[in-house]
């Protein structure tokens, strides 16, 4: 969990590992920056709550997030779920290893 940890410092993790992760290929850090911060904000308040039970909640508000920049919710939420899984120690899926497609198929129950 990443109870010590302030953003300047996710900024900086994030900055500098982005590049490897599957939903980033061919983007910018700027892209995906608002993402990785709302889902460290985020996790950080709903601590405790599971991605499952919170994502609902997180793409209503994103919207409003003051930091949002122009990404949309579903280029975005793969970002703010990696965060979220960083700060709160939960992971769903092994995401970073995993297609889009795969995960999207095996939350509907798909073997791959």
């Amino acid at each position: 969990m990443a109870s010590n940890r302030t953003w300047n410092d996710e900024d900086k993790f994030w900055r500098s590992s982005f590049s490897s992760r599957p939903y980033a290929a061919g983007g910018t850090y700027e892209e995906f920056q608002p993402g990785y911060r709302y889902g460290f904000e985020s996790g950080a308040h709903h601590m405790g709550r599971s991605w499952n039970d919170v994502e609902p909640d997180l793409r209503a508000g994103y919207d409003k997030y003051q930091f949002r920049g122009n990404s949309a919710w579903d280029h975005i939420k793969d970002a703010v779920r990696d965060a979220w899984h960083r700060v709160t120690g939960q992971k769903d899926l092994d995401a970073d290893r995993m297609s889009e497609s795969n995960v999207s198929n095996i939350s509907r129950g798909k073997t791959l």
